[in-house]
């Protein structure tokens, strides 16, 4: 197995982290036990583009009509420590809608839910690394963390390899967010430099005249300019 030096310190947030209240329960109080990888979780299920439908692409268009709130792009590039692309690779995003609505049962605040907007959607990197996606700016949203706690509007993102076990994690922040100073999960990640590495840029060459704003966010997958993923990894 090919082995890679491990992160800068500060770049991965620690599974404990006080002022995210979640992770003292989710985080493990014993030594992890490592797991042999088998012919079956290193080949299956095969992840690949017969997995994209036609709309996944495009949250915008996955229903009858169109959703509300602010249309915007959002594409980069997924590298490696040397700068080199990293094709074929599964991208996952979900997201609250413009009211900071997530469309799932649990999430039961008092904001508009969409019909015309889900919130999921995924693609393949292409030979480049590229991938991109249009959606719409997700809003910002109250969770119990702490006295008058809001999440920064943010997108979840998730990158595939070839096989199941080979999943990151990780969320793409907006420039200039007025909740970045707050936000303990944010914050959960020690290293100031890396956090920044979360937010996206607004990107004026990719946005459509009266059609949609634009934003760059490239994905580092290791080395000092490394993304931060919520789980540390060494495979």
């Amino acid at each position: 197995m090919t082995r890679f030096p491990p992160p800068p310190e500060g770049t991965h947030p620690p599974l404990d982290f006080a002022g995210y209240r979640s992770t003292t329960l989710r985080a493990p109080s014993q030594p992890p036990v490592v797991l042999p990888h088998r012919l079956t979780e290193v080949t299956g299920p095969l992840l690949g583009a017969d997995r994209i439908g036609p709309t996944d692409h495009d949250l915008t268009s996955q229903h009858a009509g169109e959703p509300i709130g602010q249309r915007i792009i959002v594409s980069g590039r997924v590298l490696d420590s040397d700068g080199r692309p990293v094709p074929d690779t599964l991208v996952e995003i979900w997201q609250a809608n413009a009211a900071g609505r997530y469309a799932h049962a649990r999430d039961n605040w008092p904001a508009p839910l969409d019909p015309n907007f889900t919130g999921g959607g995924r693609v393949m990197t292409d030979s480049t690394g590229t991938y991109s996606f249009t959606t719409i700016r997700p809003g910002a949203y109250p969770w119990g963390n702490h006295h008058n706690a809001w999440r920064p509007a943010h997108i979840h993102f998730s990158l595939f390899g070839t096989s199941f076990t080979q999943r990151l994690v990780t969320q793409m922040y907006f420039p200039d967010d007025p909740l970045f100073g707050q936000d303990p999960i944010f914050n959960s990640v020690p290293d100031a430099a890396a956090r920044q590495r979360m937010v996206s840029r607004f990107d004026l060459d990719a946005t459509r005249a009266e059609w949609a704003l634009a934003f760059r966010w490239d994905i580092v997958l290791r080395g000092r300019e490394q993304t931060p993923f919520e789980e540390p990894h060494d495979d």
